[in-house]
């Protein structure tokens, strides 16, 4: 569902349209054999899967290693701890732990979020050391043009895969 066009809480406005992305997300995911979300009908050769690992590591790695500055295992565990990697799942990944992880990072992200001013500047250490911090407002509108880029990519996957089409 599509946040109210009245809403003025720009926090607010980011969280639910992160949480219409994760839903539109999952729907394109949901029904797909385990054949096709590990398959890749792209030339670029990411697999749905892979897709989705990435969104759970992004999201992490914006709001808990970034903005928090909370030290994470892992923080670029979708692509073997290769920032330029290509993004990878392993053989016990499945799409129902991987949602679930996602649907915990949103809820990890609104909790962080809860209460705080959007100029908040993210906490030093982690991500993004002492210096060019990026503030709690902009880092949640590049986790959203994450999710909506991503979506989109989602969208031809699936219809090259089964002819699905729409939200």
């Amino acid at each position: 569902m599509k946040p109210a066009r009245d809403l003025a809480d720009t926090l607010e406005l980011h969280l639910q349209y992160l949480d219409r992305y994760r839903g539109i997300i999952e729907k394109k995911l949901t029904g797909l054999s385990d054949s096709d979300l590990r398959s890749s009908r792209l030339p670029s050769g990411w697999t749905p899967l892979e897709l989705l690992k990435h969104l759970v590591f992004m999201e992490r790695r914006w709001l808990r290693w970034g903005f928090t500055g909370e030290q994470v295992d892992h923080p670029w565990g979708d692509s073997a701890d290769d920032p330029e990697g290509p993004w990878r799942v392993e053989p016990d990944d499945t799409l129902e732990a991987l949602l679930a992880e996602l649907h915990a990072g949103g809820e990890f992200t609104r909790s962080v979020v809860a209460g705080e001013d959007p100029a908040t500047v993210a906490a030093a250490g982690g991500r993004f050391g002492t210096d060019n911090r990026p503030t709690l407002n902009w880092i949640l509108f590049h986790v959203l043009q994450e999710y909506a880029r991503h979506a989109g990519h989602l969208d031809v996957a699936r219809e090259l895969i089964d002819g699905a089409t729409g939200e």
